[in-house]
């Protein structure tokens, strides 16, 4: 019965209708979602009924890459009262400084927006082989500098447990951490604090129409208030 009982757990976290952090989330009245092409033409109108609060678009990946919804996607999401903010995959095989002007060439400045955002985690091979911390964290500092240079915010670094254990911990002080983790509430090994927290990657919401039937849902570490004024 026990293992019936968790192949029976598995498949409904897997299907999206249980999110194991649902109920952990409860206390945090700020929420949002991240965003690609993989979630097609979006309603925001939509999504800002359902009470999502603010929104990460992905803009870049790499030092050419563009992701093909942005513009429309940033457009689009002016005309609602949500915040928004645009993401960056970061690559371990390409400069920083180039990395960050395909980004600074594609996302505008803007007071008002969120905090720009380097997404920094695993791809390919890069988990089983991972790239040494030190030329990682030159490159990615490399971009974290541009960033706050040219838009004048504190970057953010959205990222895994295993990704910040080995590249982030006890360094970037000058970011703030938005951590990933859909099982369990996060807990940073060096008891630094997170910024925003991507509890799952597999809610349903009304409201886009892509190739994947899911999307990730985020909350703010604190209130309605300091939300308005935060990045700002």
């Amino acid at each position: 019965m026990l293992v019936i009982g968790m192949i029976l757990t598995v498949f409904l976290w897997y299907q999206g209708i249980m999110i194991p952090n649902a109920y952990r989330v409860k206390d945090y009245s700020v929420k949002g979602v991240d965003v690609s092409s993989y979630q097609g033409e979006i309603d925001w109108g939509q999504f800002e009924k359902q009470g999502v609060k603010f929104a990460f678009m992905k803009a870049t990946e790499g030092s050419t890459y563009v992701d093909p919804t942005f513009e429309e996607n940033w457009k689009s999401a002016e005309n609602t009262k949500m915040r928004t903010g645009a993401y960056h995959f970061f690559s371990y095989d390409s400069a920083g400084k180039t990395q960050a002007q395909n980004f600074i060439q594609t996302v505008p400045l803007n007071r008002d927006s969120l905090p720009p955002v380097i997404d920094v985690e695993f791809y390919g091979d890069k988990e089983k082989n991972p790239p040494k911390r030190s030329q990682a964290e030159k490159e990615l500092q490399t971009m974290v500098d541009m960033l706050e240079e040219h838009y004048g915010k504190r970057v953010i670094l959205y990222t895994t447990q295993k990704a910040y254990d080995l590249y982030i911990k006890n360094g970037f002080d000058q970011c703030d951490i938005w951590i990933r983790d859909v099982l369990t509430k996060p807990s940073l090994p060096d008891k630094r604090g997170w910024t925003f927290w991507q509890y799952t990657d597999r809610e349903r919401l009304k409201g886009y129409s892509g190739e994947e039937k899911f999307i990730d849902v985020n909350v703010f570490n604190g209130s309605e208030k300091e939300f308005q004024v935060y990045g700002r």
